[in-house]
């Protein structure tokens, strides 16, 4: 990944939440031309989307709490330290939809809402 996606506030990730990947991968590699590579994660099918040789984005299935909700794009902000992240957005308005959790080899992300009803995940990268 890039140095400036690491930045706090940078958009680093883009995600898809499908159900049905297989058909979602044939739509973006023949309308896109992005390549698409199997990424086997704990529990879930997850696949990385590149676009110009980057790796870009991931499509994965729709999760098991989110099952009410139609197939759509998200979006992960970097931040420098989850925790207090959580607690800005809280003290502004906000309200965290998903609490952090690990994403194993990665980092630590939640999704917040903002006052207005909009969300985003927010993202803490593992440090190496």
């Amino acid at each position: 990944m890039d140095d400036k996606m690491m930045k706090h506030g940078a958009f680093s990730w883009f995600e898809l939440m499908t159900t049905d990947i297989a058909a979602a991968r044939e739509f973006y590699s023949k309308l896109l031309n992005w390549k698409m590579r199997d990424n086997p994660m704990e529990h879930i099918n997850y696949t990385v989307i590149s676009a110009n040789e980057e790796e870009v984005a991931g499509i994965m299935d729709m999760p098991p709490d989110a099952k009410n909700m139609p197939p759509s794009w998200g979006v992960y902000v970097t931040v420098n330290d989850i925790a207090d992240t959580v607690k800005v957005a809280r003290e502004l308005g906000g309200n965290i939809l998903i609490e952090p959790r690990d994403i194993p080899g990665v980092g630590h992300f939640c999704v917040i809402q903002d006052p207005q009803g909009a969300w985003f995940s927010a993202i803490e990268y593992k440090k190496e």
